[in-house]
């Protein structure tokens, strides 16, 4: 069983909160993880598990307040929440109780695959009461410290199959890529409708695909929403959506008063790199490496990966100008900021672009990602280095 980096940050918020809510797309391994904390409480005080998909579960939730007051000092899992959003009136009620009865945390585990507005939406009447934490694929950093996994899984399968745990680990790529394209029909067809939106099921996979050509591109709302003949209203609509459902990512241009040009657009990114391989018809490692979209692939993974690890306290950007200068990625916490440039080359070379971007932004470090196994100096001020070893330096960042 894979360790995910999130149990050790869920388990200490549940030490701080009454309930905690873990977001993420179906399959993306969020009730394995649940039920790993389950265990791990069980230790302590008793856990209950409610998928709410099942009927034979929610009716057991007829009456939450007296099903929850039989099962006082237990850890409660409510997976797939979306499916009964009233419950969240409920959880307030019973908090502020068992609150005032000296039980002040760890006493909901709430998993949801909706999206993150409708949610929050719903969960309002929690503030204060309720953490949330995204579950993304699994990423380089929990395989690298997989002594399983790490000697049947390189990065190179992470990135072509993604972070689905059934897409990565299936016993082939054609395995793979079956699941992950009836993984995409089923969320075309059947679970954004039941989130709630109508939209034609063909208009938003032409989108996702468009976005998936765009891997890395700044997006244009406009040049969109007229190739899918909509009005770029609903186009923006759509795109929010997928970014709600944590499917598609924006990374938005670092900004300050600095007296250049800069680039204003966001860059798009499909979150996970098996996705937009699906996306685009990329079945193998053969496939990828003749593509267009090589280079913007690794871009995005690299991203992706780095952006699911990073503290609270850390913003990430990218820059560029009108000028030519660029960074692919910028973390700034603190008074660091981190310049980050992504290449797939084993020899890598940086362009003067990334030197006149780390001159506007004044960089305190500078790195390049490259897909080999050692850290080296590029120079006196550029590191290049692997993508696991970028991912533990920026956790130590927290």
């Amino acid at each position: 069983m894979i360790q995910r980096s999130a149990y050790n940050k869920i388990i200490d918020l549940l030490d701080i909160f009454p309930a905690v809510c873990i977001l993420g797309p179906r399959q993306i391994g969020k009730t394995t993880l649940a039920h790993q904390i389950s265990e791990s409480f069980q230790k302590q005080q008793k856990s209950i598990y409610l998928d709410l998909e099942d009927e034979e579960d929610r009716v057991k939730l007829n009456d939450p307040i007296y099903y929850f007051k039989t099962h006082e000092g237990c850890l409660i899992v409510l997976d797939e929440i979306q499916r009964m959003p009233e419950i969240f009136a409920v959880l307030r009620g019973v908090i502020d109780r068992r609150r005032r009865a000296g039980e002040s945390s760890g006493q909901f585990l709430i998993l949801g695959s909706a999206s993150l507005d409708l949610l929050k939406q719903s969960s309002e009447s929690l503030a204060g009461r309720l953490a949330y934490q995204e579950l993304g694929g699994i990423s380089a950093s929990e395989i690298e410290h997989s002594k399983k996994l790490s000697q049947s899984i390189g990065i190179d399968k992470l990135w072509m199959r993604g972070g689905f745990p059934n897409s990565l680990l299936a016993k082939s790529d054609a395995d793979s890529f079956k699941w992950r394209k009836s993984f995409v029909r089923t969320y075309l067809e059947r679970e954004i409708p039941q989130i709630g939106p109508r939209i034609p099921a063909a208009t938003l996979r032409r989108l996702w695909t468009m976005l998936a050509h765009q891997q890395g591109g700044q997006l244009n709302v406009v040049q969109l929403a007229s190739s899918l003949d909509l009005s770029p209203r609903s186009t923006r609509r759509y795109i929010e959506l997928l970014e709600d459902l944590l499917l598609v990512r924006t990374l938005r241009p670092w900004f300050s008063n600095i007296g250049k040009r800069l680039v204003k657009a966001p860059k798009v990114y499909i979150r996970d790199s098996g996705l937009m391989h699906t996306l685009l018809g990329l079945a193998s490692m053969d496939d990828l490496l003749g593509h267009a979209a090589y280079g913007t692939s690794w871009e995005g993974f690299v991203l992706e990966n780095l952006l699911n690890i990073l503290p609270d306290d850390a913003s990430p950007w990218f820059y560029r100008t009108a000028a030519g200068a660029e960074i692919d990625l910028v973390i700034e916490t603190g008074k660091r900021r981190i310049a980050i440039e992504i290449k797939r080359s084993l020899a890598p070379k940086l362009t003067k672009g990334f030197y006149l971007g780390c001159e506007d932004i004044k960089a305190t470090e500078r790195f390049v990602v490259y897909p080999g196994l050692e850290k080296f100096p590029l120079s006196k001020d550029e590191t290049a280095i692997p993508l696991p070893l970028m991912m533990n330096r920026l956790q130590e960042l927290g």
